[in-house]
């Protein structure tokens, strides 16, 4: 009897284990890039409106926020029990995105609804951005997934007042709010570049001052610096760019519809496509069960380093792309 009550143990705890790991293999699955222009077009016509400009925008950032909060497993950054207890690809993929929308909202609030400097801010988004802001991190009291909510549906106003013809609403398609968000998403990429290019270690001369004799910095530093990503974050990095590749895809295929008559006038709207393109092989499949991290012309490969070269491609086009915009 005491052998047939342990094997029942021991069967129900490798049934429990197992089924615990196909669901966190169901909810690994990343989701799939959304067909925005398809997506803005059903949501206008719902809604009973053309699709005006902004209309396109504001869906790619309602869109990614909903995928985040309604994917296999739903947002799991704030889950406190397995398996998502233990699943940190997800939550790095999450922040990933999370930061590209944060950005646009951001840019949406302070820029693109905005005429000048002096005008008034949108009374929906000055509640969306905020709320978005609030910690990723918070499962109750309130829970992140309540705030991010919130965020979706003043986001909903908004681009409702924004496809009214009577409303006051607006956005303003105009080269230099492009470039000013543009000049963020500069940052945010040249930064995942970096921590994926340190994956394999290596020693950099401090240019931190490089082109001011004059400038100062509050704490001396090394001329020669180790860079290296912690081995322990390797995984997180790569999934963290993966996230945000993802995001951006939407939001340039969103500009590419609302921007598209200063884009053919700046000649750059083959530029746009082309950073598309790049950041799209971001998203081909991992065939590997495991981030792997081989060593520069190493034997193995370094999926890092992969990652590294789409990103680092899709920001020099962005860099150039901004040149673009601010010429006459």
């Amino acid at each position: 009897m005491n052998k047939l009550n342990g094997r029942l143990i021991v069967s129900s705890v490798f049934a429990v284990l197992f089924l615990g790991w196909l669901l966190a293999v169901w909810w690994s699955m990343e989701p799939d890039v959304i067909d925005i222009r398809q997506v803005s077009i059903e949501q206008a016509q719902t809604m009973g409106f053309e699709p005006v400009v902004g209309f396109a925008t504001t869906t790619a950032i309602i869109e990614v926020t909903n995928t985040l909060l309604n994917k296999p497993g739903g947002y799991l950054t704030n889950d406190k029990l397995p398996p998502s207890l233990f699943m940190d690809n997800v939550p790095a993929f999450e922040f990933g995105a999370l930061q590209q929308v944060r950005d646009l909202a951001l840019a949406l609030r302070d820029d693109l609804s905005r005429s000048q400097s002096q005008s008034v801010e949108d009374i929906d988004l000055v509640k969306a951005q905020p709320a978005l802001n609030y910690d990723n991190n918070s499962w109750i009291f309130p829970s992140t997934e309540g705030e991010y909510k919130k965020a979706v549906k003043h986001l909903r106003n908004y681009r409702m007042r924004l496809a009214n013809p009577n409303s006051d609403a607006q956005f303003y398609a105009r080269a230099d709010n492009l470039n000013e968000w543009l000049k963020d998403v500069e940052k945010r990429l040249g930064s995942l570049s970096q921590r994926l290019s340190a994956s394999v270690g290596q020693e950099r001369l401090n240019t931190d001052l490089a082109g001011d004799s004059a400038a100062k910095q509050s704490t001396a530093m090394s001329e020669i610096k180790q860079i290296k990503t912690s081995w322990w974050k390797l995984d997180d990095v790569f999934y963290e760019a993966r996230g945000a590749s993802w995001a951006l895809i939407h939001f340039l295929k969103a500009v590419e519809i609302d921007f598209e008559a200063v884009l053919e006038k700046k000649n750059a709207l083959i530029s746009l496509r082309q950073i598309i393109r790049e950041l799209e092989q971001t998203q081909e499949t991992i065939w590997s069960p495991m981030v792997l991290n081989g060593s520069g012309f190493g034997t193995m490969a370094n999926h890092s380093l992969v990652m590294a070269n789409y990103i680092s491609r899709a920001n020099a086009a962005i860099i150039d792309l901004n040149k673009l915009l601010v010429q006459g």
